[in-house]
């Protein structure tokens, strides 16, 4: 691979587009009076390799490689290098099917700058690269040589001769791909290690806990749950029992009625015959009657006795009656305060073994 051309437009002291073309492959050279902008042209081509010491460029920002500043209606400085492709051997890496490699680089006002390789733009790492493949590292060139340079070189230590070897060799490039790998590979095994710490330290302990914890809920759901059952075969047993003693209250109560009944209607018959015999004259039988009648007076006072008692105990009867079904019915209310707190529970422990089931794979997210 050759430059071949060299398209200057807005570089430095060439305002109009300027193409340099017809360049040898082995052999070239730039002559011409003072100022007629013969470094210029290098300095293209360094800009374009990258160069990152501007003072090399003889500038202080990259907005001094515009025409005048761009003080001169020139807004943007671009160079262009065209290299010959056809020798596949000496071709970079991934290009080596392109038999023509175009790179520019474009400056505009404000100092940003962009790359474009064959007409695509380009992160400046890749064309980095692509120069890096074919040995032309701008910054530490040793294909380059400026004033002042061979001195240098001559007077270089072991280690500098060993890098400038290795840059020719094409090897650096992958030193430092090997270098930034490493700083890449140590840094992700920092976070490895505190992340198996951060496992070990907390993550770790806070499972054994949570399932420490579901242990125990599960024991105290079934325990619960057994309880709950118990309860609800004492309540139900409770409420068979209240509604047998109301069924027999109330069939007690209906005899009481009976015989309170058949009381009345006797209490009715000897009232008639009371009235039959006071309607009845005649001093002779007076005092018989007066007789039966006491007879008759004590026997409804008897009957009046009884019947009060009856009363009385019907009324109690039907008190206790009355208590038996407020209590059947708080039984019934309990029985279903009862049904609805095991329905509660159940969703409860439903709930808990969902919570139980994640907290697992929760920690291997961690």
């Amino acid at each position: 691979m050759f430059l071949k051309e060299i398209i200057l437009d807005g570089f430095k002291s060439y305002a109009h587009r300027t193409v340099l073309s017809g360049l040898d492959p082995y052999f070239n050279s730039i002559s011409g009076p003072n100022g007629s902008g013969k470094s210029a042209i290098l300095d293209a081509i360094c800009f374009v390799l990258g160069m990152t010491h501007l003072p090399s460029l003889r500038v202080g920002g990259l907005q001094e490689l515009i025409y005048k500043n761009g003080q001169a209606g020139v807004q943007r400085a671009s160079v262009t290098l065209v290299f010959d492709n056809t020798d596949v051997v000496s071709s970079p890496v991934g290009y080596e099917n392109c038999p023509e490699i175009t790179v520019t680089r474009q400056v505009v006002l404000g100092g940003r700058s962009k790359y474009l390789v064959n007409g695509h733009v380009a992160q400046p790492a890749k064309v980095q690269n692509l120069f890096h493949s074919v040995q032309l590292n701008v910054n530490n060139p040793h294909f380059l040589i400026m004033q002042g340079r061979i001195t240098k070189v001559i007077n270089m230590k072991p280690q500098e001769l060993l890098s400038m070897l290795e840059e020719a060799a094409g090897t650096s490039m992958y030193e430092v791909k090997k270098t930034a790998a490493l700083k890449t590979i140590e840094k992700k095994q920092r976070k490895v290690d505190e992340i198996n710490t951060l496992l070990l330290e907390e993550i770790t302990p806070s499972l054994e806990k949570l399932r420490e914890e579901r242990e125990r809920f599960l024991h105290w759901s079934a325990n619960n749950a057994e309880m709950e059952r118990l309860r609800r075969i004492v309540a139900l047993q409770a409420y068979a029992q209240a509604k047998e003693q109301v069924n027999r209250l109330e069939t007690e109560e209906a005899a009481l009625n009976t015989e309170l009944q058949g009381l009345e209607k006797e209490q009715a018959q000897a009232n008639t015959a009371l009235k039959a015999l006071q309607a009845q004259g005649g001093a002779a039988k007076r005092d018989r009657e007066a007789k039966q009648l006491q007879q008759q007076e004590d026997h409804v006072a008897t009957l009046d006795k009884e019947i009060v008692k009856e009363r009385t105990l019907l009324d109690h009867l039907h008190a206790s009656l009355m208590a038996e079904r407020n209590q059947q019915r708080a039984l019934q209310q309990g029985s279903e305060r009862l049904a609805k707190a095991v329905t509660e529970l159940t969703s409860r422990h439903q709930g808990a073994g969902a919570a139980g089931r994640g907290a697992a794979p929760a920690g291997k997210a961690g």
